[in-house]
């Protein structure tokens, strides 16, 4: 009876500790767990953008792996979801997933425009109370823009030599509480 009453205590206090980890590891932010798979050191997730013209995206992290497709657009912004060792899992605007080797990847900062309609960018941040805004550009949803900062609902962005401020929930590449400096 001593010998059961002893497993029996060592089942129920290791199925206590399990609990109490698994309850620990619940408080914790995605963002945080995420971290713990960070070879770089690197938050997870975060955008970056592709820093050659050309980028194959493979279905595993390693070069014995087929390629599923090629970026051919150089600063198309791009989101780091997973790292293993030199490789990165990403995602594109459309969702489409894969891995490039992390050197075909750049911390520059870019977004694209999203949504059916042409967004236009302004000389300030635009305010309500402004009756006559000075468009400096019109941008077609899908263009590429260099991110220059960001801060509340709005993103300075360039393209073509020209600047303006975008609302950020026209942008697909910068989070939705990220400020850009």
């Amino acid at each position: 009876m001593a010998i059961m009453r002893c497993s029996y205590t060592k089942i129920v206090v290791f199925i206590s500790i399990t609990f109490l980890g698994f309850i620990a590891v619940g408080k914790v932010s995605y963002a945080e767990q995420n971290k713990i798979f960070s070879n770089s050191g690197l938050s997870l997730p975060r955008f970056v953008s592709i820093s050659r013209n050309t980028a194959n995206v493979r279905s595993g992290p390693g070069q014995k792996y087929p390629v599923k497709w090629t970026i051919n657009r150089k600063a198309l912004p791009v989101e780091v979801t997973l790292e293993f060792d030199h490789w990165r899992k990403i995602k594109d605007h459309d969702g489409s997933e894969g891995w490039v080797f992390h050197t075909l990847l750049s911390g520059k900062r870019y977004a694209i425009i999203i949504g059916s309609k042409n967004v236009s960018a302004y000389d300030k941040k635009y305010s309500q109370n402004d009756e006559n805004p000075i468009v400096n550009m019109r941008l077609e949803p899908g263009s590429v823009v260099k991110l220059v900062s960001c801060n509340g609902a709005w993103c300075e962005v360039e393209a073509l030599e020209l600047s303006g401020w975008i609302k950020r929930k026209s942008l697909w590449g910068v989070y939705e509480t990220e400020n850009i400096d």
